[in-house]
């Protein structure tokens, strides 16, 4: 089943490559999506911006009909998006939540960056107006690594802009506001620019820079009155009012209050407020009744198979019982003639051929599944490299879009290849834990964020009863960790309705840098009788059928909490009663690091190297792979000389000075590490990056230990790619010079 499903995803791909050379040689010019619609928007974008409301409600809900009409998945899901955003306006989050919910649906069916990355950015910003300002940023980085859009990028600037206001970090919000300052957006330049001068006044007003503070309020107001933006001419008069009263210019801060009364009295009044809220309560209810009207019908041609599946269900079982008739009258005649002894010697025989049969088909999986998802790597990194370039070379738009779409199967197929290989480094033992910085707290804090909806579904509440005396910066695994805790505190939800799931940590003892850990996930569900308690960490094991039919699952949770606990060196225990709950505890020892300062960082600060000039020797067997390579290297400006096997790369390294070499380790004659140890006899100073698929039989301290620097793991992402050559040439030269 593995195999096929692995075969149907390079089919995919490969069809994907097919449409993109199909494309290129069909299209002269770029094609425009949802071109019909696009008058829709615009005029929703103008009238939202002069704070008309109800009249573009209007012209998307225009839009919405017409792509459901069209039968035109993407621009329906658009229109959702953007109508979602005009009820967050409205201040309605109930029915931005209902659009959002609608746009969901559609989006699990269909292959749509945008689409995904506007999901995103508007569950960013329900996040900000409910004051979960970290969450928000998360979601709107998230949401920037899907969609490179000119007015996206511009409205995840702004998003940005607000939260780090929220959290004071100012520098970051002027840097945000600056650069919309300047922007060159196609749509909506203007009120972008209007909103980054509010939002340099409010912060200079925050921060008490009064004078700076009314000089962009200023600007604000004259370029929204040249747009007829009401609400920001509104806005920006309210905070001129505060800041000259704080100034004592009196009589400047009194015309800006005239110019309120007068803004309220024509342009925010009772009537138009009205008018608002019932063209909104018509676009939403309409909807809603068309909605309905969709399910009636789905449920009626359900009806219709389930009667259907009823008749079939019953003529089955009719069948099925006279042959288990017909099946127990031969069994018994058999009986009679056949002897006891030899029944039994068959039946022997045939248990040891069935215990070794399965042993071998264990040990074939284990192997097949090694060899399967080491193998495809090459392939993938040909798809996932040469997408890169494509992506790099300035295609055209209608290719861009196909381009994404290969790229995000990549992705998806290699997210799904690393699911196998960790699943079966669990059952062969050879997972390996990592020894990382983390901070605990945020670990659980994000899991259990993760499983709030989950929790809601079940009317569950969850609570983190977390020891303050446990140090902020530890040493250990906090992905097996987070593993861990999503299966116990995910089991815990299933069989806990309307009642409690609580995560509970002690400080249990800290010596110098040692300290243990207590952890706890306890509720107040179905509970386990005793007789079960002894099984439920075994493989499928749920309590009884009749649990697995109510909760569903494969009952694989705990097992394989018990298989990460035992890379710990730690042990899962249980207390339970029926009707009354679960408790699962146990205790981690950890390093500490009472020495790391604490500092919240929202980006990754990437540093940019000057790649001009180096020459790298690049050992690979596979020529396409040597081809991609070379490539990725020539777009840095990086010259490379090439080996296609260990024994070249040793001779290459003896008569030529390289800057760095990338080292393949699986390769026929000696491998990599083989050639690495040998390079390293007459050269100690070279970097040598392994830049290899990683197998099941792999361990990353044998690279290591062969006398390798770095690790790049095939595919990779480009950027971790020169990331890596970076700082293993010129981090590594500051260092030596230095010391």
């Amino acid at each position: 089943m593995i195999f096929s499903i692995i075969n149907k995803g390079l089919r995919h791909l490969l069809l994907l490559l097919l449409l993109l050379v199909t494309v290129h040689n069909f299209y002269g010019q770029d094609s425009i999506p949802n071109q019909d619609l696009e008058p829709y928007f615009t005029e929703a974008r103008k009238l939202k911006n002069q704070n008309k409301i109800d009249l573009a409600l209007e012209a998307l809900d225009k839009a919405a009909n017409n792509a459901e009409k069209n039968e035109d998945v993407k621009a329906l899901i658009d229109s959702l998006h953007e109508i979602a955003l005009l009820y967050l306006q409205l201040n309605r989050e109930g029915d931005t939540e209902f659009y959002w919910d609608r746009a969901s649906v559609l989006l699990k069916d269909i292959a749509y960056p945008y689409g995904d990355a506007m999901h995103k950015y508007i569950e960013a910003v329900l996040l900000y107006r409910s004051d979960k300002n970290f969450q928000a940023l998360f979601m709107l980085n998230e949401a920037k690594q899907l969609n490179n859009d000119r007015n996206f990028f511009n409205r995840i600037l702004l998003a940005e802009g607000q939260v780090y206001l929220n959290l004071e970090k100012y520098d970051s919000a002027s840097k945000n506001f600056n650069s919309l300052i300047v922007n060159t957006d196609l749509y909506e330049k203007d009120y972008f620019t209007v909103q980054a001068y509010l939002g340099l006044a409010t912060l200079n007003l925050t921060t008490g820079n009064l004078s700076e503070s009314a000089k962009y309020a200023e600007s604000a107001l004259e370029l929204a009155r040249n747009n007829d933006f009401a609400r920001d001419v509104k806005e920006a008069n309210e905070h001129l009012n505060t800041v000259y009263e704080k100034l004592g210019l009196y009589q400047k801060a009194w015309a800006n209050s005239q110019n309120l009364l007068q803004i309220n009295d024509s342009i925010f009044n009772v009537d138009k407020l009205k008018m608002e809220a019932k063209t909104a309560d018509k676009i939403r209810d309409d909807f809603k009744t068309e909605e309905i009207a969709r399910q009636e019908t789905k449920i009626e041609e359900l009806t219709e198979s389930q009667n259907r599946s009823e008749i079939t269900a019953i003529l089955t079982a009719a069948f099925l019982t006279i042959i288990s008739l017909l099946a127990v009258s031969l069994f018994r005649n058999n009986q009679i003639k056949l002897k006891t002894n030899d029944l039994l010697q068959t039946k022997n025989k045939e248990l040891t051929i069935a215990r070794d049969g399965a042993v071998q088909a264990m040990e074939a999986k284990t192997n097949f599944l090694s060899t399967v998802s080491h193998e495809l790597r090459t392939p993938l990194y040909a798809v996932t490299g040469l997408t890169h370039l494509l992506l790099e070379e300035n295609p055209s738009k209608h290719q861009l879009e196909h381009l994404k779409a290969l790229k995000f199967s990549g992705d998806y197929l290699l997210n799904f290849i690393n699911d196998i290989l960790h699943i079966n480094k669990i059952d062969a033992n050879k997972l390996e834990p990592l020894n990382m910085e983390f901070n605990l707290k945020k670990v659980l804090n994000e899991v259990m964020e993760s499983l709030q909806q989950s929790a809601k579904a079940n009317n569950t509440k969850l609570v983190l009863e977390y020891d303050n005396d446990i140090p902020g910066h530890l040493m250990s695994d906090p992905l097996k960790l987070s593993q861990i805790f999503m299966n116990l505190i995910g089991n815990s939800i299933k069989f806990t309705r309307n009642g409690e799931v609580k995560v509970i940590t002690k400080l249990l003892k800290k010596e110098d840098d040692d300290v243990t850990i207590y952890f706890e996930v306890k509720d107040n569900g179905i509970g386990i009788s005793k007789e079960k308690q002894q099984s439920i960490f075994e493989g499928f094991e749920q309590g009884s059928i009749q649990i697995n039919r109510e909760y569903g699952g494969t009952g694989l949770g705990l097992t394989i909490v018990k298989s990460l606990l035992g890379l710990f060196q730690s042990k899962i225990e249980l207390k339970s009663k029926l009707g009354e709950g679960s408790s699962f505890f146990f205790e981690i020892d950890m390093k500490s690091m009472d020495d790391v300062i604490d500092d919240v960082s929202f980006e990754i600060t990437k540093r940019d190297y000057n790649f001009k000039g180096l020459h790298l020797l690049i050992v690979e067997d596979n020529k396409i792979n040597q081809v991609i390579t070379k490539k990725m290297l020539s777009k840095k400006e990086i010259t490379s000389d090439i080996a296609s096997n260990g024994e070249e790369a040793v001779v290459l390294a003896k008569e030529n000075t390289y800057d760095a070499i990338l080292m393949d380790i699986h390769m026929p004659g000696i491998s990599g590490e083989e050639a690495t140890i040998q390079i390293r006899q007459f050269d100690q100073e070279t970097p040598i990056i392994a830049l290899t698929a990683i197998s099941l039989d792999d361990s990353l301290e044998s690279f290591y230990a062969a006398g390798c620097n770095d690790v790049v793991t095939k595919p990779f992402k480009p950027e971790i790619f020169y990331q890596k050559i970076g700082e293993n040439i010129f981090d590594k030269k500051a260092k030596n010079a230095i010391s």
